[in-house]
């Protein structure tokens, strides 16, 4: 029997050939992995109960395509209170996590051919999205700091239909201050240029100052689309709910995706995610001081390895150190898996990422002593 010759579509083939997206093996045995990006804690148990106590009221039917209605009023109430605006009805739309969101909200913008800026280094899932939808990716590479380079920006902004960026910064745990908002906001409005701004780590700023969100900045407003998620602040990693907010005729272009694409987001979980939203804002204060502590932890040792120099890290739950040895990233990150220490290439999130290390504070203190130590031993050992 002959089988026809399988060939995937072009959709896919254009996220392959571009890709940056590393998938490393799993960490095993004593490995330490600071790789992660996601939560060590356990989801808080008011949440976890939520939903067993959603499954036995009944919950276990579909839910309303932009969500559980109870929920989006809550969510509506927090864009709200941020932004000072009322939000309507259809200004809200309920995803499964926030990789949902953002693939529903820029495949419901991008058309082939269309340009779109993203900073470099950063979150490689955006690019590969843009790919996905035919578009060309104009990465912008930010400045030594790891800020952006508000003189480029202005330049690659000139003709492009939609600009993505991640604050609190992923991989770079760069916090962009209130001026750098504002200024983008100044330009995108200069150039008619969309946006779409994730602020998945919006909970976890270590700044003195006060974070500040493109809900707070009129000049976003009828040009953006807000994506976030209860993954990070929560813990909710696996539960995949997640949220957009902004004009209605944006959140009704990508519910026509996320609705064909994922359908509604189980039912249960999203009665878990109510819970989480109206009571367990002390949770993530909790969570964030821990957080803290690993912070200064890591950034201590991070500063004991000569090969190495951190930009201070100012939110999410990343350190992105560049090393001093001429070696690719990818090959850097293998040889220091044999000192059994898992961490990301910098070159996964961006040619201007070349050269760095991302590693994670979302583990333990002890892995977190312990990879540093490995870490150490490793680069000592490439000299």
């Amino acid at each position: 029997m002959s089988y026809p010759i399988f060939n995937a579509a072009e959709a896919v083939l254009r996220v392959e050939r571009h890709s940056l997206r590393v998938q490393q093996p799993a960490s095993v045995g004593d490995m330490i992995s600071l790789a992660m990006g996601e939560p060590d804690f356990d989801t808080p148990p008011r949440i976890v109960q939520a939903a067993v106590d959603a499954l036995h009221a009944g919950f276990t039917h579909y839910s309303p395509l932009l969500g559980d209605k109870e929920l989006c009023q809550a969510l509506a109430s927090e864009v709200s209170a941020q932004s000072g605006n009322p939000v309507k009805s259809g200004e809200v739309l309920v995803t499964h996590g926030g990789t949902a969101g953002l693939a529903a909200a820029i495949l419901s913008i991008v058309n082939p051919g269309d340009r779109v800026v993203i900073p470099d280094p950063t979150y490689s899932l955006y690019a590969d999205l843009v790919n996905m939808a035919g578009g060309i990716c104009i990465p912008m590479p930010c400045r030594a700091d790891l800020h952006w380079d508000l003189e480029r920006l202005s330049l690659v902004l000139e003709g492009a239909k939609l600009f993505i960026f991640c604050n609190p910064g992923n991989p770079t745990g760069i916090v962009h201050s209130r001026e750098e908002i504002e200024t983008l906001g100044r330009l995108v409005s200069i150039h008619d240029t969309l946006v779409i701004a994730d602020e998945a780590y919006s909970d976890l700023v270590f700044t003195d100052r006060p974070f500040t969100s493109v809900l707070q900045i009129p000049a976003f407003t009828g040009r953006t689309l807000y994506c976030q998620t209860f993954s990070k602040s929560f813990a909710m990693t696996g539960w995949r709910v997640g949220y957009l907010a902004g004009p209605s005729e944006m959140i009704k272009a990508a519910a026509r995706v996320h609705n064909t694409v994922n359908g509604s987001v189980n039912s249960a979980v999203q009665r878990a995610a109510l819970v989480a939203i109206r009571e367990c804002k002390d949770d993530i204060k909790r969570m964030y001081d821990v957080y803290r502590e690993r912070r200064q932890l890591m950034m201590e040792g991070l500063r004991t390895i000569p090969e190495l120099h951190l930009n201070e890290p100012e939110g999410a739950f990343y350190c992105f150190p560049a090393y001093s040895q001429n070696i690719p990233a990818i090959d850097m990150v293998s040889l220091l898996r044999e000192q059994g220490i898992a961490v990301r290439p910098g070159s996964e999130f961006g040619a201007a990422g070349e050269g760095h290390l991302r590693l994670s504070y979302a583990a333990s203190s002890d892995a977190i002593s312990e990879g540093i130590r490995r870490l150490k031993r490793g680069l000592a050992g490439l000299k």
